[in-house]
């Protein structure tokens, strides 16, 4: 019998049988499934399975977590199961087609507003610092500190804060009022079109030869006169769209259905000069003309809907219902409209009450893992996935606490939606405004506004104490003796016909002191800052994340090594076997799959012997981030073979094949 042959079996059973499975497909660490009805896959027994390290559901697909030897287990599999594999393009369709439009519209516009997240993050710290240095009146006149009667700001006091206030608005500004740029470049990226169309686009909505859409309401006669635009037959008020979320999705929306069209009408030979000016031209018109006027109506509405119910009477009816479903609506993906509303009202009122209800279901939902960490803390492998999940939590991204542990067991995943609805009642009673969106779980006080950072904290310490309470108390009456730890087994009877100088004489050898070189240069952060879920939540084993460096782009042997494990095809991902039996994986972004091998180079073959330093494989990093992709490299010790005594390097720049990252002993 093959390695994995029982565990195939199994597998096969637990995910429905081969009648409940649409597509099959394998990257390089996790089985990836498109199931007829998902619900019955059995993920408790799954995670059983002694080759199985974790399980979730993305895009439509189930995903399970095999490791490095994922090829050879999905080879028994397909053998075993008689389902021939498919491809990842076509196991992504196949998804796609088991999702209802409204699941497929937001996967889209998720994965469309994914790569704004880093700028818009960025945007609200800034929004943040400004708001402390600039707005809060810590003086008074005479210069003396007094927070309750102070007049002046710091930037009133120094002329460098000033300086810093006024120079820092260039990058907010950049951020939030060209925000239609994004929107547009994001489109056009994730459509498959032509990204600097989508860039073009975008400028002419946020042109400074039109009326600034903020400043259109006091406009005066010779403002209206100056930016009219008059063709005789017809003639409009050019008005930028600064700040429009929807009027520029929709408008980038245009820009993709035309291009595509004439993509396909147009003879290859004068596509190049047909395509672009017949495809930027009209959606430029359409924009201005059409969706713009109509996509600014609807996000206004939409933006003053929520803001009424944020601020009517039955405000804290509102925020109780949406602090308790948030954390499902991010499971279904539905969450990713908030980020359009969020931004909206933002650029339309100038704060949003939206924001601070999502950071606090956040940590709520942290919270409800911190709990399941002291009710397991004798669980070693539960502990595997449980710190790294409420540490990431509580940094705002959820998935991995939501989807690791929450939904496993139900109960916490309810827990946190009660403290999370108890802490946005208080919240959005109290009003508390914030800047800016992407500042999540406990560094979100940063994008409130100052005069209700008091409030705020009382918000957040309710969304920690009572998840972590609720289940606590739960989990001691739902959670078996096995969940926790404590099923231990009996343990063997000592050996007392060896004396103590024999078994000294038996304990082996002290362990030499190793080293694992940076397999690439860049920033050395902890793997729980790994933005994927699978890594991040150390479901692979620990390890490390590494963000390249401006101009590296090969991934170098941090041992001497033999290659277990490469990806045909993908080239984004290699495995390797250390003498000691230590198993590493490099892992180049993330979801970089499906790219098909576009910016990848693989230069070693499975089987080779390499050197510590050598070159293993290239990447553009550029590729990644222009395909929408996050370019972290996750570099994980899959096993520890004989190794004990692991110490992991991070916060530092590390330098590809010299720095040292991790040390050990064998």
């Amino acid at each position: 019998m093959a390695k994995y042959t029982e565990d195939a079996g199994k597998l096969l059973d637990l995910v429905g049988g081969k009648e409940n499975i649409s597509a099959v497909t394998h990257c390089m660490t996790r089985m990836r499934f498109v199931l007829v009805d998902p619900g019955k896959a059995n993920v408790a027994a799954i995670e059983e399975l002694p080759s199985a390290k974790g399980t979730f559901t993305q895009a439509g697909q189930f995903q399970v977590i095999i490791g490095n030897d994922v090829a050879d287990f999905y080879q028994e599999f397909t053998a075993i199961s008689g389902i021939e594999g498919v491809s990842k393009e076509a196991a992504k369709a196949a998804a796609g087609a088991h999702q209802n439009p409204l699941q497929r519209a937001m996967g889209i516009l998720g994965e469309i507003f994914a790569p704004l997240i880093p700028a818009l993050i960025c945007g609200g710290l800034i929004l943040g610092f400004r708001n402390i240095i600039g707005e809060v009146n810590f003086f008074t006149d005479s210069g003396a500190f007094d927070l309750q009667h102070g007049t002046k700001s710091i930037a009133d006091m120094w002329t460098f804060w000033n300086g810093m206030y006024s120079f820092l608005w260039v990058i907010g500004e950049a951020v939030f009022h060209m925000l239609p740029v994004g929107i547009c470049w994001s489109v056009t990226r994730k459509m498959g079109t032509t990204p600097i169309l989508g860039i073009i686009l975008g400028l002419t909505l946020v042109s400074p030869q039109l009326l600034n859409g903020f400043s259109a309401a006091t406009a005066t006669a010779e403002d209206i006169a100056a930016h009219t635009y008059d063709f005789g037959f017809y003639s409009f008020l050019g008005i930028g769209y600064q700040g429009q979320v929807i009027a520029a999705l929709m408008a980038a929306f245009v820009l993709v259905g035309l291009e595509k069209f004439f993509t396909k009408v147009t003879p290859e030979v004068v596509r190049m000069i047909v395509v672009p000016f017949m495809s930027l031209v009209p959606a430029v018109f359409i924009a201005h003309l059409v969706v713009g006027p109509v996509g600014w109506a609807i996000g206004n509405a939409i933006a003053g809907a929520v803001s009424w119910g944020l601020s009517s009477n039955v405000r804290v009816l509102f925020a109780d219902v949406f602090g308790a479903v948030y954390a499902p609506l991010v499971m279904t993906g539905l969450h990713h409209m908030t980020n359009a509303i969020d931004s909206q009202l933002v650029n339309q009122l100038g704060y949003t009450t939206l924001w601070p209800m999502i950071a606090l279901s956040n940590i709520a939902q942290g919270s409800a893992v911190v709990a399941m960490s002291v009710l397991q803390r004798k669980n070693e492998r539960a502990q595997q996935v449980n710190i790294p999940a409420f540490i990431s939590c509580y940094l705002g991204v959820t998935e991995p606490a939501l989807f690791g542990v929450n939904l496993k067991y139900k109960f916490p995943l309810v827990c946190g939606m009660i403290g999370s609805a108890c802490a946005a009642m208080v919240c959005t009673g109290c009003g508390v405004q914030a800047l800016s969106i992407g500042v999540g779980g406990l560094p979100g006080i940063l994008s409130i506004v100052f005069n209700f950072w008091g409030i705020f904290a009382l918000c957040m310490l309710i969304a920690i104490v009572v998840p972590f309470v609720l289940t606590y108390f739960v989990g001691l009456r739902k959670l078996s003796e096995k969940d926790r730890g404590l099923a231990l087994a009996d343990p063997a009877p000592a050996d007392e016909s060896i004396p103590a100088t024999a078994a000294s004489a038996a304990e082996p050898a002290a362990k030499a002191s190793r080293a694992l070189l940076a397999p690439l240069s860049g920033v050395v952060k902890p793997i729980t800052e790994m933005p994927d879920p699978v890594f991040s939540s150390r479901a692979m084993g620990d390890g490390l994340a590494i963000e390249p460096a401006s101009g590296a782009d090969t991934v170098v042997a941090p041992a001497n090594a033999t290659i277990a494990a490469t990806m045909p095809g993908s080239n984004h991902a290699i495995g390797l076997v250390l003498d000691d039996g230590m198993e590493l994986l490099v892992h180049v972004g993330v979801d970089t799959v499906e790219m098909g091998g576009d910016g990848f180079a693989c230069l070693v073959e499975q089987g080779q012997r390499v050197s510590a330093g050598q070159p293993l494989m290239t990447f553009s990093t550029k590729k990644i981030a222009a395909a929408g992709h996050p370019t972290a490299v996750a570099f994980v010790i899959t096993g520890e073979g004989s190794a004990s005594g692991l110490e992991l390097r991070s916060g530092m720049e590390a330098e590809a094949g010299d720095t040292v990252v991790a040390t050990y002993r064998s």
